[in-house]
């Protein structure tokens, strides 16, 4: 009986959150600028909203080679899911932007070392262009896992 009152408790209390809403907290990065267009991840109610992350490196600069650009991309995603205090463990949707459907092989070998089983959900959309030079965007959400089930 004491265990059913805790979880009503905590029902309540969680429920009350989502419907009274939390603050949207915006996720930088270290050494990101903060300002712009866009921010670089929102957090809210436990869910982490990531923008569209692309292949540069910190001097902004774009690999030659595709697969680095994919691991640089899957990096950048990487650095916001740590600044939210989240892991690509936590990823359960992702949105993959290419230039080239003859990449999609390639781009799915560093994915798939990167997202390890139960993978997220995703699409995957062939573009005729990006804005600016690179050849990938990636957009993700997270959700942090805020209880666990009883067994």
């Amino acid at each position: 009986m004491r265990k059913s009152k805790v979880v009503i408790a905590f029902l309540v209390v969680f429920y009350a959150g989502v419907a009274f809403g939390d603050d949207k907290k915006i996720i930088l990065p270290p050494g990101a600028k903060p300002g712009g267009n866009y921010s670089q991840g929102i957090l809210i109610n436990g869910t982490l909203y990531i923008s569209g992350q692309g292949g540069e490196d910190t001097t902004g600069k774009i690999p030659g080679d595709f697969d680095t650009e994919v691991r640089q991309c899957l990096d950048n995603i990487g650095t916001v899911l740590k600044a939210a205090g989240m892991s690509p463990a936590d990823v359960v949707s992702v949105q993959v932007y290419l230039t080239d459907v003859d990449k999609f092989e390639r781009m799915n070998a560093v994915y798939t070392s990167y997202f390890k089983e139960p993978r997220p959900t995703r699409t995957t959309v062939v573009v005729a262009r990006l804005v600016g030079p690179g050849n990938i965007e990636i957009t993700v959400t997270a959700r942090k896992q805020l209880y666990t089930t009883w067994g």
